[in-house]
């Protein structure tokens, strides 16, 4: 990226700032400017007004941009690819049905919300959802009781998964422009994601689902897509979506392959639980290998330049890691199911969703790298310096007005990781702390998920709830979700 000397001091720097941030909003959210666009032009408008020589906007633009993609592209291309083996092929009921069978009647909910975990690793929030809910629904329908028992520990458990672990775009696109180890964010999203979602999805379940009796839904096959909702901003939305299928935190593609998926289980039958579950497992381990042993290596446990450790740390990066479970997913899930032209064609359509994933995630780099360049950064950093507040609390309390004011989580992540990323990198913190900052931005843009949220709509639509009562479950619990994460991030940042 271009080094450009700032051409302006710190309060018009910042004024310029919180000006392009207005102009971003009001551009998605008045206009309907998709988010691509409006991440493009602020980006462009943002160089022009902190003067950046004009020779050197373009380089600017793009170096921002394509150093992002480096890392995004790569890890939600290969995630979509698994995720929607996973799902046409029925691997979502094997899953699910499995766990029930072993948690017994009594924590069904419980199972439901572990599956989901597990399923939510490669799969986006909307598209997970979406094929669990006739598995909610049964479940509900077996056992008894308000359907928010079932249903909230499964939406909540992609929602967890969606906000704070790679591969999906909103922490690897911030963990990119904070310099986080992607590893490494795996494993502490991992670390606090899981007892966020046990305390504010499945207790919450627990005591609100006693409370709010919500029936089963009456129509259970009707799966009309997000856009048909004119209450949701679909421009803003979009960059919630989910990988494997969908463009929006509640887009339609999770029901591409319903058609697919009948004729596979019909064909061959589902795959075992204990397949699908080592396909979750298999990039986890890698990655928590890698993790563990370099961790080891730099305590000075296990020789630092042993050649097997070579070999552990690559396969144990995240994109070989998933590149090596998308192929043993192929070659085991295809067996038998699929001829190579289709699997060509399942893994091929598994790209269209995410492609404005992509873009708009490059895009907020493009944005980042203004900021660094301009001196905004640099900027906002001195001010929070001079305030004494804390780099990961300004991390969450950025990311929570953004959230609240356009409503799209991915937005506020980049946003956040934008203006934040000169304070982290002039504190020299710790792989660790970082990590814990993008936790935190993540928290940020999950809490209060109101009307202007695609996901609000989606599960509010699905189980047939009114607008007050989805602001009772569905909002307390992402408030929950995003509370309960950054207290376990700011303690965690304070004692390790």
């Amino acid at each position: 990226m271009p080094e450009v000397e700032p051409a302006l001091g710190t309060t018009p720097l910042l004024l310029i700032a919180v000006g392009a941030v207005a102009v971003l909003l009001v551009l998605i959210m008045k206009f309907k400017v998709h988010a691509f666009v409006a991440l493009v032009l602020v980006s462009l408008l943002t160089a022009l007004a902190t003067g950046i020589p004009i020779g050197d906007v373009i380089d600017t633009l793009l170096a921002g941009f394509g150093s992002t993609l480096a890392a995004v592209a790569l890890l939600v291309g290969l995630g979509a690819m698994i995720g929607k083996l996973l799902e046409v092929t029925g691997g979502a009921t094997v899953l699910a049905d499995s766990l029930i069978n072993r948690f017994g009647e009594k924590r069904a909910p419980l199972a439901l919300g572990v599956a989901s975990l597990l399923f939510g690793f490669p799969i986006f929030f909307d598209a997970g959802f979406v094929v669990f809910l006739p598995i909610i629904f049964s479940v509900a329908r077996r056992f008894g009781g308000s359907v928010l028992l079932y249903a909230l520990p499964s939406a909540g458990a992609f929602a967890v998964m969606h906000a704070f672990v790679p591969p999906h775009p909103g922490p690897v696109g911030a963990g990119d422009i904070l310099g986080a180890d992607i590893g490494l964010l795996v494993v502490v999203g991992l670390v606090i994601g899981l007892p966020t979602w046990f305390i504010s999805c499945y207790l919450f379940s627990r005591w609100i689902g006693t409370r709010v009796h919500v029936p089963i839904p009456s129509t259970l096959a009707g799966r009309k897509s997000e856009a048909d909702d004119p209450r949701v901003d679909s421009d803003v939305d979009d960059v919630d979506g989910p990988v494997g299928g969908g463009t929006g935190r509640g887009g339609s593609g999770a029901t591409v392959a319903a058609g697919t998926a009948t004729t596979t289980e019909t064909r061959t039958g589902p795959p075992k639980f204990s397949t699908v579950l080592a396909l979750l497992l298999l990039p986890l381990v890698l990655i928590l290998l890698n993790t563990g042993f370099n961790t080891l290596a730099t305590a000075g446990a296990v020789d630092g330049e042993a050649g097997w450790l070579d070999w552990v740390t690559l396969l144990g990066q995240t994109p070989v890691a998933l590149l090596i479970t998308l192929l043993v997913a192929a070659t085991v899930l295809s067996r038998e199911r699929f001829s190579r032209s289709e699997t060509e064609d399942l893994l091929n359509s598994s790209i269209g969703p995410v492609a404005a994933i992509i873009l708009i995630t490059g895009a907020g780099g493009m944005f980042g790298g203004v900021l660094r360049s301009s001196g905004i950064g640099t900027a906002l950093a001195d001010s929070l310096e001079s305030i004494g507040l804390p780099v990961i609390v300004a991390a969450f309390v950025i990311a929570t007005c953004l959230r609240v004011a356009q409503g799209s989580a991915t937005v506020a992540l980049l946003t956040t990781a934008a203006l934040i990323a000169p304070a982290v990198a002039e504190n020299d913190l710790s792989r660790l702390d970082t990590a814990l900052v993008v936790i935190a931005i993540a928290c940020g843009a999950t809490v209060l998920s109101h009307v202007n949220d695609s996901g609000f709509w989606l599960v509010g639509r699905f189980l047939e709830m009114d607008v007050k009562t989805t602001l009772r479950t569905w909002t307390v619990m992402e408030t929950l979700i995003g509370v309960v994460g950054f207290a376990i991030a700011w303690a965690l940042s304070l004692v390790v």
